[in-house]
């Protein structure tokens, strides 16, 4: 850790800061099945990444198809209930005392994040900055998101917390050279054990104490 550099601590939106997983696990369900019924459980495979990489990877070529789901995924967002995972934002109020820098760093885009800001219009104050898939070219699991959060903030990797609930944005973190806390709320904590720093259910129990242990684990 480097002293004279701030801490900042970086959180993916989805299954992190607000508990859509569900819900999006039931959208994309539908959508493997109507359209890629030979690939298992799709709608795992594709969590935490942007919708163009689920677009190049599995519906090349298919316009229509994606112009079709991106008007359903549209309907769907303004429909989601936004609801905070719990303990987020007490624990976030506990950083910013503490002079950490706090960030959204999230695979949505822009469009989608104006469909939470109509229900949560407190969340661009509550984190000192925002950053969506509409700022970086390549999304998790490459580490160019939580590198951006470093930028932002004037501050090194090895002062970074990564907060992840996905496989994919765990390991973006990691090889972001960050500390990585997973959440299990999206995958249950025996699948998360071997590949995250540490392992928490929510914010409901973490504390500043927490924070300074987990800044010296990488």
């Amino acid at each position: 850790m480097k002293r004279e550099k701030p801490i900042a601590a970086l959180f993916d939106f989805d299954g992190v800061v607000m508990d859509t997983e569900p819900q999006y696990s039931i959208f994309w369900g539908e959508q493997g099945r109507k359209y890629h019924p030979e690939i298992e459980h799709f709608e795992l495979i594709i969590k935490g990444q942007t919708l163009q990489q689920i677009f190049d990877k599995h519906f090349t070529g298919m316009t229509e198809v994606q112009l079709q789901i991106c008007r359903e995924l549209d309907e769907y967002e303004k429909r989601m209930d936004y609801q905070y995972i719990t303990g987020i934002e007490n624990f976030v109020k506990t950083l910013k005392n503490q002079g950490v820098k706090t960030a959204v760093v999230t695979s949505s885009n822009n469009k989608k994040m104006e469909c939470v800001y109509q229900t949560h219009p407190e969340l661009t104050e509550l984190f000192d900055r925002i950053l969506t898939a509409d700022m970086f070219a390549r999304s998790k699991p490459n580490p160019d998101c939580f590198l951006l959060g470093a930028e932002v903030f004037d501050t090194v990797p090895e002062n970074c917390l990564v907060f992840e609930d996905s496989f994919h944005g765990i390991e973006a973190g990691k090889r972001a050279g960050m500390t990585v806390i997973a959440l299990a709320t999206t995958n249950p904590t025996h699948t998360l054990i071997d590949k995250a720093h540490e392992v928490i259910e929510n914010f409901s129990q973490a504390t500043w104490e927490d924070v300074e242990k987990w800044i010296n684990k990488n």
